[in-house]
């Protein structure tokens, strides 16, 4: 009896092994063709990689595509070994187009992308890298950034900050940055008046919040700044917190920021990151990524890429028509903004009419 009950046992342990076998040997690993690699920073930051995610997440959702998202390792401090082991997880888990966002992908993605030469990689604030499976996508920040500063200076602020990311190497971020400065002085010199401009890139080269920029906008608004233009991702947040605890305003960036800081930022500086990502897949589902692969692209004010969001400014001094004016004089060139990336000091070399920079 006992040898008869460890028979059956013995088979049934046969059996149960095989059946398991069977299914794991059935089961599909999930898979995802269209990836997002984030830039430094949170993937929901307000900003640049929120932009951006949200295109490909829009555009997949309603051509019913998978897709997810990819987080490098060590968050600010993430290394180019970082970015491609989550650009190499994006081709592993099936990717056909990978969206890449931010300058510091540059060394990673031409890595992954000379290794998968079957996959088609995005680079969203990036440049043609020579591979014909990268389509580098820029934009012109100096537009909208002018923008920005003239609508302040003609609202009636005087006493205007920049505060930029990247630590002054970041480009889109030094063009962002010169626009300002450019606008402001052109609607200072429109209205016969002289107004401040303190500018830093110190405390944003990792893009993130601190309480050494927290200190230092405290300072700036104390003194007398009124407002200030915060390039730089996550920066934001120490920058209008800053501003609400003392009276001042903000102006946000790449994204329409009202709805997060309400009663702070008067007006953003935008540019297309949603709808330059989901062009740039629209291309490559029509079998058209040859198009944009390898060749320079910078998107502006002509291709609908950059502005203000009239819908939601704080503005009560310069109208919407007047901004619309100014954008239509942008579109068809008789204006021309000068967009000369002044890295990190540079910009003290400049010599503007109508505005005194203080460099800090």
């Amino acid at each position: 009896m006992k040898k008869a009950l460890a028979v059956l046992l013995a088979l049934a342990m046969v059996f149960c092994f095989a059946a398991c076998g069977k299914k794991d040997e059935g089961k599909q690993e999930e898979t995802y063709e269209i990836a997002f690699v984030t830039d430094v920073g949170q993937l929901m930051d307000g900003s640049f990689n929120q932009g951006t995610w949200e295109g490909v997440s829009e555009y997949a959702e309603a051509n019913g595509k998978t897709y997810k998202y990819y987080q490098p390792a060590n968050g600010s401090e993430a290394t180019d070994d970082d970015r491609y082991a989550a650009m190499r997880a994006a081709v592993d888990n099936g990717a056909k187009i990978v969206v890449c966002a931010g300058y510091l992908q540059d060394a990673a993605l031409e890595k992954i992308a000379a290794e998968a030469t079957d996959v088609a990689f995005v680079f969203i604030d990036g440049w043609p890298t020579g591979l014909s499976n990268i389509a580098g996508i820029a934009f012109k920040e100096e537009q909208c950034g002018y923008l920005a500063g003239y609508a302040v200076v003609k609202e009636g602020y005087t006493k205007l900050g920049f505060s930029g990311g990247g630590g002054g190497d970041n480009a889109a971020c030094c063009r962002y940055g010169y626009g300002f400065v450019q606008g402001a002085n052109a609607a200072a010199a429109e209205l016969g008046k002289t107004v401040d401009v303190n500018y830093t890139w110190q405390y944003g080269a990792t893009f993130s919040p601190s309480t050494e920029l927290k200190t230092m906008m405290d300072g700036w608004y104390s003194n007398g700044t009124e407002i200030v233009f915060a390039c730089g991702g996550k920066i934001s947040d120490s920058i209008f917190q800053a501003a609400e605890e003392n009276g001042g305003k903000g102006v946000g960036v790449d994204v329409d920021q009202s709805s997060q800081y309400p009663g702070v930022v008067i007006t953003s500086a935008l540019k297309g990151l949603n709808s330059a990502t989901q062009w740039a897949l629209q291309k490559f589902y029509d079998g058209k990524f040859s198009e944009i692969a390898n060749v320079p692209i910078s998107l502006g004010a002509a291709e609908g890429s950059v502005g203000l969001p009239t819908a939601t400014w704080m503005l009560s001094n310069w109208s919407v028509a007047e901004y619309e004016a100014l954008l239509g004089r942008i579109v068809d060139g008789s204006l021309a903004i000068d967009n000369t990336q002044y890295a990190g000091e540079a910009i003290k070399d400049v010599t503007f009419s109508n505005v005194n920079l203080n460099y800090q």
